[in-house]
């Protein structure tokens, strides 16, 4: 069983930086062999997938808006995921969850991934 559990989320200021961590545990966990990624969802909104970091750590997608201000990366020998978010806007504001799936890299909709750790709120006020 795979568990993921996030942290880092928080209330800051316009343009302000959060480094939000998610960390894997489970004896079928083996980095090498799961793509892992970072979504976000807003009250009534569908969840949207925000980066995606393939097992090489060195691959990595972020959606337009995050662009340049996200830096996703991944710690395999500590089970680890990161999502640092600089010049934050209001716009970011969302809860944050990771996801992982093994053996595949898919596309960036939500029911595409299999593990989910329960989110972490982010809001930025203006």
């Amino acid at each position: 069983q795979v568990q993921l559990a996030e942290s880092g989320g928080g209330s800051v200021q316009s343009g302000g930086s959060l480094r939000l961590s998610c960390v894997v545990s489970g004896s079928g966990f083996t980095p090498s062999r799961y793509c892992m990624a970072w979504f976000r969802q807003t009250p009534g909104k569908e969840r949207e997938g925000v980066a995606r970091i393939l097992p090489d750590n060195q691959s990595t997608w972020y959606t337009a808006s995050v662009k340049g201000r996200f830096t996703s990366s991944r710690d395999n020998g500590k089970n680890m995921l990161f999502l640092q978010m600089d010049s934050l806007k209001p716009e970011d504001t969302a809860m944050y969850y990771c996801a992982a799936i093994e053996n595949m890299c898919p596309d960036m909709s939500e029911r595409a991934w299999i593990h989910w750790g329960q989110g972490t709120q982010v809001t930025v006020s203006s």
